[in-house]
């Protein structure tokens, strides 16, 4: 089992009602974590339109998980 740290922001926040936690998961990528996230949540938005940062670094969301690391999913952002 592994743990990190996962930040929301936008209608992640709202969704899940926190901005941030410590998540325990057997997920192997971040995709499948996006995918454990979304059926937890009900985030409403399919992994294609999110991007994620590992350890304040833009990365591929199939990248494999590891223990410790902080893991920021990122939606659309719309501006007015």
């Amino acid at each position: 089992m592994k743990t990190v740290s996962i930040q929301y922001f936008a209608m992640l926040r709202e969704k899940s009602g926190k901005s941030k936690e410590e998540y325990q998961t057997e997920s192997l990528t971040y995709a499948d974590l996006y995918r454990e996230l979304n059926e937890l949540y009900n985030f409403d938005l399919p992994l294609s339109m999110i991007q994620v940062a590992i350890n304040d670094e833009y990365s591929n969301v199939e990248r494999n998980l590891n223990d410790g690391d902080r893991v920021v999913y990122i939606p659309p952002v719309a501006g007015g």
